[in-house]
């Protein structure tokens, strides 16, 4: 059966909040300061499905937003870049909420509200009449999305899950999401070395693809017993926020390794090419990297190393 769309995100929807710090601190003792702030869709489902957009898939998205300002905002951003937004629901709690503490040199320290998450049960039904209309369910770790992991891995789609940042591979939040998916995403920004958890996770699914984003220091890839490292991308743009670099990664490699036939070492090229992008894009997930970019990239970095 042909499928409706490409991809279906299952996730996250909310506003960032971005306040642009001046200096690498900020004094606690002084009442008031001055910052550039910004409002953007944001959260992973929302970076992830605009990424997936703006390289030319058809997406759709499964999630909820408050029945308010932000959660029309929302709508109306992923409605002006083509995502099919008939998935989300109302959260009678209203919409998520992300403030980011965004560093000169592009660091961020974010503080999440959830919002009702936690006491969310998702309508099966109406999930899997989505899902069934996809042929990829990219997922992030929002805790109602684990109740449709079974419905995705029943109707046969590819299932991607983007872990976040891990410090314990055996944390037990995260135990489903590992547990079900084709290929996994998480960060490591903040860990020296991820080969350690890359190889828990495939002895324990030896068929899974891990697929680790390490910031400056580069990308580390996990398959079958093997752990590959791949350095960094730059060409030149500065980094002035890191926010939606892991969505990026996760995008770029999935277009171009599930939909695009290229090979894993050129999907990750991709992958870290739309990444760094990412971080060159101030509070804006509406400006993230379009496959004709990409390629531009891609293509001039693969013609230096020739």
């Amino acid at each position: 059966m042909e499928k409706e769309f490409d991809v279906v995100v299952v996730g996250a929807f909310g506003v960032d909040t971005y306040v642009f710090l001046s200096d690498s601190e900020f004094d606690v003792s002084v009442e008031g300061q001055f910052s550039e702030n910004v409002d953007s869709v944001g959260l992973a489902g929302g970076y992830s499905s605009i990424a997936f957009a703006r390289m030319g898939l058809k997406t759709a998205v499964i999630g909820y937003v408050g029945d308010d300002h932000n959660g029309r905002f929302i709508r109306e951003t992923l409605d002006a870049h083509g995502i099919i937004t008939r998935g989300l629901q109302i959260d009678p709690y209203g919409t998520k909420r992300s403030i980011n503490f965004i560093f000169p040199d592009g660091r961020r320290k974010s503080f999440y509200d959830g919002k009702g998450s936690m006491y969310t049960i998702p309508e099966l039904d109406f999930a899997s009449s989505i899902i069934s209309r996809s042929s990829l369910a990219h997922v992030n770790i929002v805790n109602w999305a684990r109740f449709l992991l079974p419905s995705i891995r029943k109707q046969g789609l590819t299932l991607s899950c983007d872990l976040q940042d891990i410090i314990d591979p055996d944390d037990p939040y995260r135990r489903d999401f590992a547990n079900s998916a084709d290929i996994l995403f998480f960060s490591s920004v903040n860990k020296d070395d991820p080969a350690p958890i890359i190889r828990k996770y495939l002895s324990e699914h030896p068929n899974v693809i891990v697929v680790s984003g390490m910031g400056n220091r580069g990308c580390s890839v996990g398959i079958g017993k093997n752990v590959t490292r791949f350095p960094a991308v730059d060409f030149g743009e500065p980094v002035v926020d890191t926010t939606g670099a892991g969505d990026s990664l996760a995008a770029g490699f999935l277009c171009s390794w599930l939909f695009q036939g290229h090979s894993i070492e050129d999907s990750i090229l991709r992958g870290q090419i739309a990444a760094r992008y990412a971080c060159s894009t101030k509070a804006n997930s509406s400006g993230l990297i379009t496959m004709q970019e990409l390629n531009h990239v891609f293509d001039s970095i693969r013609g230096l190393s020739l």
